[in-house]
């Protein structure tokens, strides 16, 4: 079943994979930017789900926590660090916004 975990997990696979209309699609329309540009010189290289507070079948709202790692083609490296926050709209989990650690 749909959880606010699952949609930040492919959420997560569509920026590691350079898929910036899932990003795009899966973006609350109130919240999101005009276009979703992915960063062509990043690599995402590893998600870690550090907590999950609601997001589940019968919640109309969630949030997850994670730490996402990533990689520069010169070699740099970190993890950003987000609380993410989705809401459900006509059944369908959307990524509302998020805030960095």
């Amino acid at each position: 079943a749909p959880t606010a975990e699952r949609l930040m997990r492919s959420r997560y696979a569509a920026y590691a994979v350079g898929d910036a209309g899932y990003a795009f699609r899966t973006w609350h329309p109130r919240t999101r930017p005009e276009t979703v540009d992915l960063d062509p010189e990043l690599s995402w290289i590893g998600l870690e789900i550090t907590d999950v507070v609601d997001g589940g079948e019968d919640d109309e709202t969630g949030e997850v926590a994670f730490g996402a790692r990533w990689r520069t083609v010169d070699g740099r490296s970190g993890v950003m660090v987000e609380r993410s926050r989705f809401a459900r709209r006509a059944g369908r989990w959307l990524y509302l916004d998020g805030e960095l650690a």
